[in-house]
C-alpha cells in the first residue's frame, strides 16, 4: 500500500502548539511531533468510535493490553503479561508519577544530561533533589554519544533513589548498546536505585545497524527496580490523544505506583484507547514505510549540515529529531534565537536541555517543507 507522506497538512486550523508558538512566516522544527496524517487504520478507528456517540469512561481492554504484549514479544523479544501494563495519559505524567511514589523528600532524582527538557524540572515538581550528569559528547564529528558509566556512578550519592533514563535518547538519538546497558544496570543494582526507561521512541530505530532492546528484556535483573514506558504517540503521530503504557513486573513497584496515581492522573480517554489499539495492532506496514521516508528527510539533512561550517551532527540512530552542535559556530552565543530572527526556523533551544550552544531539529515533516526551512538555515549558516 502507498502513504502521503508528501502532502502539506495546515495544521494552523486548529489549536496546534507546534505550529501556533511563532509567526505565520517561521517554520517550526521544534516541538516533536510530525507534520504527517497519523495511519489510515488510526483515522479509521477513531471514526468508527465517534461514531458510536457515547464518550463515557473508558477502561483498558484485554485486547489492548495482550496486542501490546503480542507487539513486545514480535518485536523484541520480550515477555511481557498484562498484568505489568498500567495505561496513563502520557510518558511525562508518569515519569513525574514513578520518581514521587518512588522515592522520598529528600531524596535525590538523576538524570543524564542532554535530555528532554521535562526530566530536569521533574525533581523540583515534586520537592526531590535534583541530580544530573554529562553524557560523553562525541570524541570527533560522527563519532556517536556515549553513556559515561564512570561519570555516572560519581553523580550517584547517598540519596539518590531513582534513576530518569531515555532509551532510545532524546536530543541525541542514540540507541544505548548492550554493554552500556548492562553497566548501567550494575550501578543501579549496587547503588539500589530505581530506574525509570522512557523508551517513547524505540520504534523509531533509522539505523539498520542498530536494534533497540528494551532495558526490561537485556537486563532481567532490573525487574524488581524497573519502570518502562512506552507509548504509541510518537511512532504514529498520535501525541495529542494522550495514551501510554507504564509497564511494571514487580507486584510492589506496580502498587505503589498504581496507588500514587489515585486521584491525580485520569484514565486514558476513549480515543486514545482506539487509537492505540489500532496503531499497535494494523500499522506495521505503515510505520516501515514512515522510516523509509524518516531515513530520506535524515540523509537530506545530513547533506545540508556538511556545507555549514563549524556545525557538527551526529546522526541519530532513532528518533526524527537531529542535534546539531553550533558551539564553534558564529551563532554559539544563542543559535535558536539567531536562527529563527535570521533563518525564520523554529528550533529547540539546548539550553532547555541542560546543554547551550545546541539545537534540536524535527525532521519529521513532508520533504517539501524540510527543503525549504534547510534552504533557509544554508542562507544564515553557509556564510
Amino acid at each position: 500500500m502507498n502513504f502521503d507522506f508528501a502532502t502539506r497538512i495546515d495544521r494552523r486550523q486548529h489549536a496546534t502548539k507546534k505550529w501556533l508558538q511563532y509567526d505565520e512566516d517561521v517554520l517550526p522544527l521544534w516541538v516533536a511531533d510530525m507534520d504527517f496524517r497519523s495511519p489510515p487504520a488510526v483515522i479509521s478507528a477513531l471514526e468508527s468510535r465517534v461514531a458510536h456517540g457515547v464518550f463515557g469512561y473508558g477502561d483498558v481492554s484485554a485486547a489492548l493490553k495482550q496486542t501490546l504484549c503480542d507487539w513486545s514479544r514480535d518485536h523484541y523479544d520480550w515477555q511481557i503479561e498484562k498484568a505489568w501494563q498500567l495505561w496513563v495519559p502520557g510518558v511525562v505524567p508518569a515519569l513525574n508519577l514513578a520518581a514521587m511514589a518512588l522515592s522520598e523528600p529528600g531524596q535525590g532524582v538523576l538524570t543524564a544530561t542532554p535530555i528532554y527538557p521535562p526530566f530536569l524540572s521533574i525533581a523540583r515538581n515534586i520537592g526531590r533533589e535534583a541530580q544530573t550528569f554529562a553524557l560523553a559528547d562525541p570524541v570527533a564529528p560522527g563519532e556517536p554519544w556515549r553513556l559515561d558509566l564512570e561519570a555516572l556512578e560519581a553523580a550517584i550519592q547517598p540519596n539518590t533513589r531513582v534513576l530518569l533514563w531515555c532509551h532510545p535518547h532524546n536530543p541525541t538519538g542514540r540507541v544505548w548498546n548492550a554493554e552500556e546497558m548492562k553497566g548501567l544496570a550494575e550501578l543501579a543494582v549496587r547503588h539500589d536505585l530505581i530506574v525509570v526507561s522512557d523508551e517513547l521512541h524505540c520504534d523509531l530505530i533509522l539505523d539498520p545497524s542498530v536494534s533497540h532492546r528494551p532495558l526490561g528484556q537485556l537486563c532481567p535483573e532490573l525487574k524488581d527496580r524497573l519502570i518502562t514506558l512506552w507509548a504509541p504517540s510518537k511512532t504514529f503521530n498520535i501525541a495529542g490523544l494522550s495514551s501510554a503504557c507504564a509497564i511494571i513486573a514487580d507486584d510492589d513497584l506496580r502498587q505503589r505506583f498504581q496507588s500514587a496515581a489515585a486521584g491525580l492522573l485520569p484514565s486514558v480517554n476513549v480515543l486514545g484507547l482506539s487509537a492505540s489499539q489500532a496503531a499497535y495492532a494494523e500499522c506495521e506496514e505503515w510505520r516501515q514505510a514512515l522510516l523509509s521516508e524518516l531515513r530520506d528527510n535524515l540523509a537530506l539533512v545530513e547533506a545540508h549540515v556538511s556545507r555549514w561550517p563549524n556545525v557538527a551532527m551526529t546522526a541519530p540512530e532513532a528518533t526524527y529529531l537531529a542535534w546539531l552542535d553550533l558551539r564553534h559556530s558564529a551563532l554559539a552565543e544563542s543559535p535558536q534565537q539567531r536562527l529563527l530572527e535570521e533563518a525564520r526556523v523554529a528550533l529547540s533551544d539546548g539550553a532547555d536541555f541542560g546543554w547551550p550552544g545546541f539545537v534540536r531539529l524535527n525532521f519529521g515533516m513532508p520533504r517539501s517543507w524540510l527543503e525549504e526551512a534547510l534552504m533557509r538555515l544554508d542562507r544564515v549558516l553557509s556564510e
